[in-house]
């Protein structure tokens, strides 16, 4: 999908405008993001202030993903982020790759067409709310990135997503260090040590006495990495110190003790170009909780800290997945950059064969060929590693040739990872992880993929679950709800129904057009309380009610309360909103009764829009006596009826009676010559790019228009 860019004038003048507003307003650290061409993903493209690596968790983002990036380019809105505090409610997942005090704005970089976000980060000392000022600065800065980049493409440079983004020099401005002697000189004053990183954490100078204290000579640790070239901070915990060093820019401070029993103290002083590191004794006496030390003789490596706050972002997205394609996409999206794979397939278990359910990397023929294979197959090392339950790793494809002599010839890959997903000793599949290079598996990195693999299988056996749940539960809805209109002659018709983006798809909203003879029809329609099977069943009965009745040309009034007596009843718990409304097409009348259900919106001919003046009566099921006030109104050319329930205008947040409003004028200016591109209209401007959290029925009818 991606392939190395060479930075030409598009890049250098996208870099120097990402520089510029982060000095501008006062970031510590710039990031921007670009969509992908080619799938729903945020391509991290260019990074100023801090190291690739510690952004490596982000640098794919799933346009879906429950993350700032992501959301302001959903939302095409600035998300600001005061705190910690307000990212971990807010952004729980990000939180957890992200533990450092800092506040953050995700803004969208829109111009003729949204191009991906901006990314800015500040240190916790600032103000946790943005003024109105700041906030048109950064928009300002946003029309600027998408004004670079239009006029790129245009000039025909468009920019090419790189494997790795480019990682900006900090500038320094126009402070002046001074002769380097001088500096040097007053530097070995000082008592202690001192050195300094840079912000990848490589030692860039080193004074006598920090050398002296560290126990290795300057010319040995410079151009090292503190954790690297001392086994002794060779620890996540110090790491993590200077991590959040670099992304929260406020000074931090650990001990640590040099073997045998020298404990020093280290403060660490951030800014844009790096870090400078005071380096003390503590004196003779260990502090109160000394850094946990390693175990003689143990070989094991311990995890590098961006590894750990990478594997537990990935653990955390695991945990919200909810379909079997949501895994295969996050795995794809984020497993493999975070372990460099260039390949992909996992696979679940079936009626004792191994079918793939997902897969990147590989050409078709080539999946078509593993697909299906028995458990017990030897042509992969994947029923192997399934029924001993035991990862196995093959670094080159002669490792691979000794034991399954045709899958390297097959695959065409150059190391291999097959992981079982296994579950309380359960099989549930194998996730292949697979390199275009022969390359090293260390224990540290089989040991976070055995750790991941867990978490793959469970999330993979919830998904399973899930979507045959889906399926059941979307099987009944559609069997509740109409297959077809009817044809009436002197009305169109059109109708649509959409389920809440959460939960199982399945609701108590419903419709249905009946007809009456030959001019007359019946539209209904209506919204049982509730999310559940158990709404969906009510749902049925009532709208069959409802059917029955209104078959016998029972007048609204008694057809409302008829389903209400069933409601009633049968005592489900659940109450029912419902509009029932007769046609009658030949004397050109309109006959309404409602049961708590919002009332219609009415089109004239000449676009006057407004909710129709209903009487309405209690919703079905709370008074078996109840009775139903019927109100009528005139049939004329032209005019339409917009029957909907109330997902169509309630938000959070949002005014009921503006909602209507707003819908009302929206219908006015739709273009009615087809009224389910009308439909289309109406839900894009009433419910735009938002997780839908209640069904949506609507339900318009058209008199057929007269003479002029």
């Amino acid at each position: 999908m991606t392939s190395t860019a060479r930075p030409g004038a598009g890049a250098d003048e996208l870099d120097a405008a990402l520089a510029e507003t982060v000095r501008r307003t006062g970031a510590s650290i710039g990031a921007v993001y670009l969509l992908a061409p080619d799938e729903p993903v945020l391509l991290l493209e260019a990074l100023y202030g801090a190291p690739a690596d510690v952004a490596a968790p982000w640098s794919r983002v799933p346009l879906a993903a429950p993350a700032p990036v992501a959301e302001a380019v959903r939302d095409e809105r600035l998300i600001w982020v005061g705190s910690q505090e307000e990212m971990a409610r807010s952004y729980p997942r990000t939180a957890v790759a992200l533990p450092y005090p800092l506040a953050l704005a995700a803004a969208p970089v829109v111009g003729n067409r949204c191009w991906g976000s901006l990314l800015l980060l500040w240190p916790a000392t600032r103000p946790s709310r943005m003024t109105r000022r700041e906030h048109g600065h950064v928009a300002a800065c946003c029309r600027r990135l998408a004004r670079l980049l239009e006029e790129a493409v245009e000039a025909g440079r468009p920019l090419v997503t790189a494997d790795r983004p480019r990682v900006l020099p900090p500038a320094t401005g126009d402070r002046q260090a001074g002769p380097a002697g001088a500096a040097a000189d007053f530097a070995e004053r000082l008592p202690g040590g001192c050195c300094s990183l840079d912000l990848e954490g490589r030692i860039t100078y080193l004074t006598s006495g920090g050398a002296e204290l560290l126990g290795r000579e300057a010319g040995r640790l410079l151009g090292t990495l503190p954790w690297q070239s001392l086994p002794w901070l060779d620890d996540p915990t110090y790491e993590d110190r200077y991590r959040a060093a670099v992304l929260s820019r406020e000074p931090v401070s650990f001990t640590a003790c040099r073997p045998p029993d020298q404990w020093l103290e280290f403060h660490l002083y951030p800014d844009a170009s790096g870090i400078s590191v005071r380096i003390v004794p503590t004196g003779a006496l260990p502090p109160p909780a000394p850094a946990p030390r390693r175990a003689p003789g143990s070989t094991t490596t311990p995890a590098r800290a961006g590894q750990l706050y990478q594997l537990m972002h990935l653990a955390a997205g695991l945990t919200e997945v909810v379909g079997v394609q949501d895994v295969v996409d996050l795995v794809a999206d984020q497993i493999m950059p975070a372990f460099g794979a260039h390949g992909l397939v996992l696979s679940m278990v079936d009626s004792g064969r191994l079918r793939i359910t997902g897969h990147r990397g590989y050409p078709a023929e080539v999946i078509e060929r593993f697909d299906g294979l028995p458990l017990d197959t030897t042509f992969t090392p994947a029923g192997q590693a399934l029924s001993s339950g035991i990862p196995s790793f093959f670094g080159d494809p002669e490792e691979m040739r000794r034991i399954y002599p045709e899958a390297p010839l097959v695959s065409g890959k150059q190391a291999w990872a097959f992981l079982p997903l296994i579950i309380s000793g359960r099989p549930v599949g194998c996730c292949v992880l697979s390199y275009e290079r022969p390359r090293t598996f260390s224990a540290e990195e089989r040991a976070v993929m055995t750790s991941l693999a867990g978490l793959v299988a469970q999330a993979l056996d919830r998904a399973r679950l899930y979507d045959t749940k889906h399926l059941l539960a979307h099987g009944l809805q559609q069997a509740l709800l109409p297959h077809s209109l009817p044809a009436v002659a002197g009305l169109d018709v059109a109708a649509r129904y959409l389920p809440a983006t959460a939960g199982m798809d399945i609701g108590g909203d419903f419709y249905d057009l009946i007809r009456l003879g030959d001019t007359g029809a019946a539209a209904v329609i209506g919204d049982v309380q509730g999310h559940n099977v158990a709404a969906a069943a009510l749902m049925g009965q009532v709208r069959t009610a409802v059917h029955a009745h209104a078959t016998l040309d029972t007048p609204p009034d008694r057809v409302l309360a008829a389903a209400n007596r069933l409601v009633s009843d049968l005592d489900p718990g659940l109450f029912t909103s419902c509009l029932y409304v007769h046609l009658d097409i030949a004397h050109r009348r309109v006959t309404l009764a409602s049961a708590g259900h919002p009332p219609p919106l009415v089109r004239h001919r000449d676009g006057r829009t407004a909710p129709l003046d209903v009487a309405p009566g209690p919703l079905l099921g709370i008074d078996p006596d109840a009775e139903y006030p019927v109100t009528e109104t005139d049939l004329t050319p032209g005019l339409m009826l917009l029957l909907y329930t109330d997902g169509l205008v309630e938000t959070p947040g949002t005014d009921y009676d503006d909602s209507v409003s707003d819908l009302a004028r929206h219908l006015a200016e739709a273009d009615d010559r087809d009224l389910s591109l009308l439909i289309d209209s109406l839900l894009r401007k009433a419910r735009p790019a938002r997780l839908r959290t209640d069904d949506i029925a609507v339900l318009v009818l058209k008199a057929a228009s007269g003479p002029s």
